[in-house]
């Protein structure tokens, strides 16, 4: 019989940390973070990430685990997911998997084996002027059927995918098995709801400080190219303090992409069997 876990999942804005804070006060559980940009030391307004107040006391893991300036990869992950679990299975508690990284949950619940390519920065430094439309043709072209099974909006993954091939002569298959007996809750909102709710989110994050955030995290050596890379608050937020676009500008972005990020999140947990959708407030 194979552990149970369980996962809290949906798009950004649906209140995924507190709903596992409560379910793991009530099932004697502890949280597993599965959030891609989380995962990075000095990150927090700016990924959304719990503080020690909202935590109550639970356990949370895999939040500071990375310096910002180096790539933790989903392999880093699943190495460090599985670890976790484990050590939460031991002391005899409830593994809950929180997040809203959808790639990142499925390779930790299905013990994903990804190929071993070490980073090649000279290859990389090659496609960093390429856009996503010339990343998506190149992978498409090169290895069809990784193209169809990728997050094609996501540069990082497609330079990725393109370094191993590079290496390989092609993606080679993954190896994946289901490792743990999985139950998934994935939270939502109508769109007029979710919209509203990102809205109101970002503006909070500022007043609390998220600009400030992402000054100091510059000023203490990461790059503006390397922030853009981050993503989403991230990108506009360096876009910004490098006088690339107006305040206003940033705010109207980083509301924009997280609609689009949003629909692609519902997209791919549209697969799970447990959907519940939010009070309306």
């Amino acid at each position: 019989m194979k552990p149970k876990v369980l996962v809290v999942c949906g798009p950004t804005a649906t209140g995924k940390s507190d709903t596992a804070v409560d379910l793991a006060l009530k099932l004697n559980g502890e949280v597993i973070s599965a959030d891609s940009r989380q995962v990075y030391k000095g990150l927090d307004l700016g990924s959304g990430k719990i503080t020690q107040e909202e935590m109550r006391g639970v356990p949370h893991h895999l939040l500071d685990v990375a310096d910002p300036e180096e790539i933790f990869s989903v392999s880093d992950f699943v190495v460090l997911g599985i670890e976790a679990i484990e050590d939460i299975l031991k002391r005899g508690k409830l593994p809950i998997i929180c997040g809203g990284t959808g790639f990142y949950i499925d390779a930790l619940i299905h013990n994903t084996q990804f190929p071993e390519v070490q980073s090649d920065q000279n290859f990389r430094s090659k496609l960093e002027s390429k856009s996503l439309d010339e990343l998506q043709n190149m992978l498409k072209e090169k290895d069809p059927n990784r193209f169809m099974t990728i997050d094609s909006k996501n540069k990082v993954r497609l330079v990725r995918a393109l370094e191993i091939i590079e290496s390989n002569g092609l993606v080679p298959a993954i190896e994946r098995e289901i490792k743990y007996d999985a139950g998934y809750i994935c939270l939502d909102f109508p769109n007029p709801v979710l919209h509203e709710r990102i809205t109101k989110r970002l503006y909070n994050r500022l007043e609390k400080g998220m600009l400030n955030e992402a000054f100091i995290l510059h000023k203490n050596g990461l790059s503006f190219k390397r922030m853009k890379d981050l993503g989403l608050e991230y990108k506009y937020m360096a876009m910004h303090l490098s006088e690339e676009i107006s305040h206003k500008e940033m705010c109207e972005q980083i509301i924009l992409k997280s609609i689009q990020y949003a629909k692609r999140q519902r997209t791919w947990f549209k697969k799970y069997a447990i959907s519940v959708e939010q009070d309306k407030k």
